[in-house]
């Protein structure tokens, strides 16, 4: 892509791919050849690569997508294997560090927009369900697979209770079975089905030019917002709404887009770009 750049590649992932463009970070799992498996490397690079992007001002939204026509396929057997010798400790480590990936996911002050194609397993879903969008291709197939090998998806389950449901969450959790893209569209977990690769594309490229086109203060506070009343009481709700409006009506920002707006004209927002 011309004008593209690698962030920081310097630090040499090898089981992600990561480029910016024009406000855009590509976020691409690049481990093919286990159909893009989680391992504590590839977990430790998404890290990474979210702890630059919400330092990187010039950053707008994050794209996120599996190489090689699959998602993800869950976590890795060998890594699996590996952890059967274990320590209690070594256990207790390893799955705060999962967790701590898709809580960063969660709280980015980013929107993620993600292509799910292929296969969503175990934390994949868990992926899915922390991303702010997700477009879905029509052969894509889901499942939380973890009580089949003797687990529970336990580091995933807050957020894709929040997604979903407890409803849902309870059938899916407690049979494993795999389900369709269809399905992930009616309970809530993906957003947008498309038929092809090329359909996924020109969805994930819609929504984010949308995301684009708005204010990059108003987007960060939405999300906050969002956040913190799915964590308030209802009788705190109100009150945070009164203050999030008030706050936001005096920034910069507000005022831009609302001059622009009365003007007919496009806004042009901190960093520059028009919206």
């Amino acid at each position: 892509m011309e004008g593209t750049e690698e962030l920081d590649m310097a630090d040499g992932y090898r089981t992600i791919k990561a480029e910016t463009h024009q406000g855009v970070l590509d976020l691409r799992l690049f481990r093919p050849q286990v159909k893009n498996a989680f391992n504590p490397e590839m977990i430790r690079e998404l890290k990474e690569a979210l702890r630059l992007a919400e330092a990187d001002e010039s950053l707008r939204v994050i794209t996120l997508r599996g190489e090689g026509g699959v998602f993800c396929s869950g976590g890795d057997l060998n890594w699996m294997k590996e952890s059967l010798s274990y320590t209690e400790e070594e256990n207790f480590e390893d799955a705060e560090n999962l967790y701590a990936l898709f809580e960063a996911l969660d709280r980015c002050r980013l929107p993620v927009v993600c292509g799910a194609e292929g296969f969503a397993l175990g934390g994949g879903v868990g992926l899915v369900s922390v991303c702010d969008y997700v477009v879905a291709r029509r052969d894509t197939r889901f499942s939380l697979s973890e009580v089949r090998v003797g687990l529970v998806p336990a580091c995933i389950g807050p957020f894709v209770l929040r997604k979903i449901g407890e409803s849902q969450a309870r059938a899916l959790f407690l049979t494993s079975e795999r389900f369709d893209a269809d399905r992930a569209l009616q309970i809530g977990l993906v957003h947008e089905v498309a038929e092809d690769s090329e359909g996924v594309t020109r969805a994930m490229a819609r929504v984010t030019q949308s995301i684009l086109a708005a204010s990059p203060k108003a987007i960060g506070v939405a999300k906050s917002f969002i956040r913190s009343l799915t964590r308030t009481s209802p009788g705190s709700q109100g009150p945070l709404a009164v203050r999030t409006l008030a706050d936001i009506r005096v920034t910069k920002e507000a005022q831009e887009g609302l001059r622009a707006f009365l003007e007919k004209r496009a806004p042009q927002w901190h960093n520059g770009n028009p919206g």
